[in-house]
């Protein structure tokens, strides 16, 4: 299931399972996780779907190297270079957190291989809101220290993205992959990444990819949210509504951030409804089997 990709500054890890043959599953994490987070669905859908979940650079089992940029069009490209490599089609996009405005950058750029979106607490358009912890981390010379010396963004993340308490080992999983300064590398790039002026480098392209999403309203859109999200909160989940009004919408008032961790159950029926409903015939009834 584990597989490696080279990309120009290091090796990413991917997960693949399924056969190669079946419409694709698409899983694009954000910050700060991995294709951990989405464990549950390589379980419950890869008998009948290819389902490829990659690391980013920086994350998880992928390389870390500590002179990339770490910028979002960096992270679009070599998403876009594992899924020409793949030569994956069919794809239905599956995106949380920076998975969104990575997962539709690289949709913008290659969209006739994309079948069907699903945003599950992400975004890929412009927001003038940042909760103050994220700004804290954002800070001058105190925010990269607290990042990278004391873990505090990962850290945290297990105990504020879910609104369940993470047993031991989970916990620790999630934490593995920055468990020295150098490892939180990522963690620290994708915080200061956020563009919010457009002064900020990633500025032009996250503009880039709002401007496309009206390209993709001929898809079928899923929209599943964790409410008690405090940072992607249910006024995210309402501008992806204003982009994709056809949207089938499914909020999840119980569940936070992580909401694959706090109600994966719920997410495997909303989803496997979705594809089913969106999916020709053949396929659909292959799906609800």
């Amino acid at each position: 299931m584990s597989q490696w990709f080279q990309q120009p500054a290091g090796r990413m890890h991917f997960l693949d399972a399924g056969p190669r043959n079946s419409p694709v599953l698409l899983c694009v994490h954000g910050n700060p996780s991995s294709s951990f987070l989405f464990r549950s669905l390589v379980e419950e859908f890869s008998r009948e779907f290819r389902v490829v979940a990659p690391d980013h650079l920086g994350c998880g089992r992928s390389e870390k190297p500590l002179d990339w940029s770490y910028r979002l069009v960096d992270h679009i490209e070599n998403l876009e270079r594992l899924v020409v490599s793949l030569d994956l089609s069919n794809i239905t996009l599956v995106m949380h957190d920076w998975g969104g405005a990575i997962g539709m950058g690289m949709a913008r750029r290659q969209p006739q291989r994309i079948a069907r979106l699903v945003a599950t607490n992400t975004a890929a358009f412009r927001s003038t809101r940042m909760p103050l912890r994220i700004r804290a981390c954002r800070a001058p010379l105190i925010g990269p220290f607290l990042v990278t010396q004391f873990n505090a963004f990962a850290g945290l993340a297990v105990h504020l993205a879910v609104e369940r308490r993470l047993d031991p080992a989970t916990k620790a999983a999630y934490l593995a992959p920055f468990d020295t300064p150098a490892h939180r590398i990522a963690v620290r790039r994708f915080v200061e990444d956020i563009p919010m002026s457009p002064a900020h480098p990633s500025w032009e392209e996250l503009c880039a990819i709002e401007n496309s999403l009206a390209n993709f309203r001929d898809r079928p859109v899923c929209l599943i949210w964790g409410e008690r999200d405090w940072c992607f909160t249910p006024h995210f989940r309402r501008d992806w509504m204003r982009h994709f009004p056809h949207a089938s919408v499914h909020p999840i008032e119980h569940a936070g951030h992580w909401v694959y961790e706090d109600a994966p159950k719920e997410v495997q029926g909303h989803l496997r409804a979705f594809l089913a409903s969106s999916a020709p015939a053949t396929t659909a009834a292959h799906v609800a089997g």
